[in-house]
């Protein structure tokens, strides 16, 4: 009978962001907004760089990297979301359970890898620029694009395995608005400090990998930066890096919030505005972040996607975006 239990479920509830029919609502127009516009924005940098052969350079390789990734882990999470808020069926089958928690792994694990390798790329073009395209040849950006996948690849699905074959007896109710590995652990009737520690060691070793090659990358690009003689070339040099260190700290703050911790911290209204930032907020400002501000980008939306005025036009997307507050 205990086995019986353990084994039956087939389906889980999704609790979401909210019982409060008005506030369904509202998150729905607002994740609706955010995802669309996630789309869009990143559709066009993928579309900018196609058509702009002066932008097929590493950088805009791993951008573009980035931006179907941003695509890929939006499209795990929000779809579900959006038909959960407004509809009174909040299940979500045991392998659609699974398929989610698997996907949203190798996306948020690549990203991480990506960042990293941003960061090197930009070490290389600030502090070796005579030696940039020798370095970062596209041979080595296939390679590390690639590496960075299936990598992560091996993760995630060891990940979801093991998850997965956790008798799950206590409830089927998952107090979040998608599929995750803590609120999953809640609901095991079989201690998983095994799991936990499996977790801790691998995505804090990825974790810490990746940050501390950000870290040493910048530390030389700073350095480097700081001998320029130009007042306006170090500002410009400045706000770049700023820029994504502000995203990686935010990327990699919240990764280790939510899986570098002990289980009895999980606190669900607090982990889901954390998953928020990184599932929804992030992918829609990494293109904007990272190269909408960059005068070739603004320059082939001008000339080839004939919009007059691109910054103008984005501003006004991104406070659409929002949504009713």
């Amino acid at each position: 009978m205990e086995q019986s239990n353990q084994t039956s479920v087939k389906a889980f509830i999704l609790l979401g962001l909210s019982m409060d029919p008005l506030l369904q609502i509202i998150y729905f127009l607002i994740f609706l907004m955010i995802y669309v516009f996630t789309l869009l924005v990143n559709v066009l940098l993928l579309v900018v760089v196609r058509v702009n052969s002066h932008l097929h350079t590493p950088m805009y390789f791993f951008l573009s990297n980035l931006s179907v990734i941003d695509i890929c882990f939006s499209s795990t999470i929000a779809p579900k979301i959006l038909v959960n808020t407004l509809s009174q069926d909040k299940s979500i089958s045991f392998l659609g359970c699974a398929a989610q928690v698997f996907f949203f792994l190798e996306f948020a694990g690549t990203e991480c890898v990506i960042l990293a390798i941003m960061a090197y790329d930009r070490y290389v073009a600030i502090c070796k620029p005579l030696r940039y395209l020798i370095i970062m040849n596209r041979t080595l950006c296939r390679c590390l694009a690639a590496m960075s996948w299936i990598v992560i690849f091996f993760f995630a699905i060891g990940f979801a395995i093991t998850t997965f074959q956790l008798p799950y007896c206590r409830s089927k109710h998952i107090n979040h608005f998608f599929c995750d590995i803590p609120p999953l652990f809640l609901l095991s009737c079989k201690d998983t400090f095994l799991n936990e520690l499996a977790i801790y060691i691998c995505c804090g070793s990825v974790d810490i990998f990746c940050f501390s090659l950000t870290v040493t990358s910048y530390f030389y690009i700073i350095t480097t930066i700081l001998k320029i003689r130009s007042s306006e070339g170090r500002h410009k040099a400045f706000s770049t890096c700023a820029s994504h260190l502000i995203v990686v700290f935010i990327y990699f703050g919240t990764i280790a919030f939510m899986y570098l911790r002990p289980r009895h911290s999980y606190t669900p209204d607090r982990d889901r505005a954390a998953s928020i930032l990184y599932t929804a907020i992030t992918p829609m400002l990494n293109p904007i972040i990272y190269s909408i501000r960059n005068k070739d980008v603004i320059g082939t939306l001008k000339t080839k996607l004939a919009i007059k005025d691109p910054l103008k036009w984005i501003s006004f997307q991104t406070r659409g975006s929002r949504g009713p507050s």
